[in-house]
């Protein structure tokens, strides 16, 4: 019989040390251990933009079908950033992706899956321009990968199980989040524009990559047309333009030059738009990303 309370809060599977690149940490997960795929039957997996590239591509879907099919929404924090977490079997806790076999995407699956049975936390210290990542080892009751005999570093680990190409491509993403979460109130909740345009850059990137090629973005952005043209054509260059894009617009970070007479345009482009064409569905998308572009250009 246990002495624990009934009130006793668990014990953390965390391990509470912080590791570096060069430290050492012992574990090894293959098909043969007794436990494989025991992790992906509890799962709770945040997507990270870059996630959501690769799946949607595997799955031969758009970005919307995907979200639509593999993902629920979360708010990330109490201004309603909005979060993606892959979807789980109906009734359960086991990752929809998991087949008898194993994993069914796996050459895809998300950096969080890759990271198992390793940590990822960033932070920013008080008056630094940068944030410093940590690692630290996960250590759940099921996993019997840390009896395994291998030692490798963290780096050896992360770039073993591909997160490395993973971070790379998310890193100013994570930013946004971090930077969002430490300055709290000293930001305030976004508009419901911003947090439209944060979902459409971060998730939605089919959807982005309209809003970037329509005219109107080139009413408010000067950009090089060669540049422009490699953007629509190259998913991960347009993921992290938008990354750029989400700090102008969140916290005022301008490395996109915007027109002078931005705001004119458009004021005169919505009313020729209203004296000229009948309300239809066309009309409201084009309403609506009006209104996107006035966070743009403010």
């Amino acid at each position: 019989m246990s002495n624990t309370p009934d009130n006793a809060i668990p014990a953390s599977p965390v391990i509470p040390v912080q590791l570096a690149l060069d430290d050492k940490f012992q574990f090894r997960c293959h098909k043969g251990i007794a436990c494989f795929n025991k992790c992906c039957e509890n799962i709770d997996i945040l997507l990270t933009p870059y996630d959501i590239l690769r799946l949607k591509n595997r799955f031969g879907m758009s970005a919307r079908e995907f979200i639509d099919q593999y993902t629920v929404d979360f708010e990330m924090d109490g201004h309603d950033m909005p979060g993606l977490k892959l979807r789980t079997k109906e009734d359960s806790a086991v990752c929809i992706n998991l087949m008898p076999e194993g994993c069914g995407v796996y050459s895809d699956r998300p950096a969080a899956c890759r990271y198992y049975a390793l940590g990822l936390v960033s932070m920013r210290k008080k008056d630094s321009p940068a944030e410093e990542d940590g690692y630290f080892v996960v250590r759940e009751a099921h996993c019997l990968g840390h009896a395994e005999p291998v030692v490798q570093t963290v780096g050896e680990y992360r770039r073993d199980q591909g997160v490395d190409e993973y971070d790379e491509i998310n890193r100013e993403w994570r930013q946004v989040i971090l930077k969002k979460r430490s300055a709290g109130p000293t930001i305030g909740k976004p508009s419901q524009r911003s947090l439209e345009l944060f979902f459409l850059a971060s998730y939605d990137i089919d959807g982005f990559r309209e809003f970037v090629a329509s005219p109107g973005f080139d009413e408010v952005f000067e950009l090089d047309t060669r540049f422009k043209q490699e953007l629509v054509q190259d998913d991960v260059k347009l993921l992290k333009f938008g990354f750029r894009l989400l700090k102008q617009i969140l916290f005022g970070e301008h490395t996109i030059a915007l027109k002078a007479d931005a705001a004119q345009k458009r004021v005169e482009r919505y009313k020729q738009r209203k004296l000229l064409s009948p309300s239809d569905k066309a009309e409201e998308l084009a309403d609506a990303q009006d209104k996107l572009y006035e966070s743009l250009g403010d």
